[in-house]
């Protein structure tokens, strides 16, 4: 069963970018409300809220990469169990092939959230602790801040 990314709907939320109706700003976390909401205008979007968009969107395509990744790693694990030793049959080389473009997809939304994130990050003026990567900081904050979907979070 494929799980739908938990964030989708403030995702699309934030990509409307009209004003910030009650219901949003009620389903935010008063740290995300501080940094998402214009301290001039406080029905409209700060400048962090547009760089939270390439966050969640880089999120979602390392979320799907993983999910590839670990379809791609199942899939080759069923097959290569019954497999005769020697030459490999062409379906277990193509499921390599699949596992391994799964790997590079994965690597390249990590790159992609690292760099989405750095710039919410300055952005925002967000402290991330030392030792800590940026990806796994921001993973986490996510998952602390940002609403999550009805439907999803059960």
């Amino acid at each position: 069963m494929i799980k739908p990314f938990r964030y989708a709907g403030f995702l699309d939320v934030l990509e409307r970018s009209g004003d910030i109706t009650a219901d949003t700003q009620a389903a935010m976390s008063p740290a995300l409300a501080g940094l998402l909401v214009s301290a001039a205008a406080p029905a409209a979007w700060s400048p962090a809220a547009a760089l939270l968009i390439p966050v969640l969107k880089a999120r979602r395509a390392t979320w799907q990469a993983a999910a590839d990744t670990e379809l791609a790693a199942d899939e080759l694990r069923k097959y290569q169990k019954y497999a005769k030793p020697g030459r490999p049959s062409p379906h277990i080389v193509q499921l390599r092939q699949k596992q391994a473009a799964a790997r590079q997809a994965t690597s390249i939304a990590r790159q992609a959230l690292i760099k989405a994130a750095a710039a919410f990050v300055r952005e925002a003026d967000i402290d991330v602790p030392e030792r800590m990567p940026l990806d796994t900081f921001i993973v986490e904050w996510i998952d602390t801040h940002v609403p999550k979907d009805a439907a999803t979070s059960a």
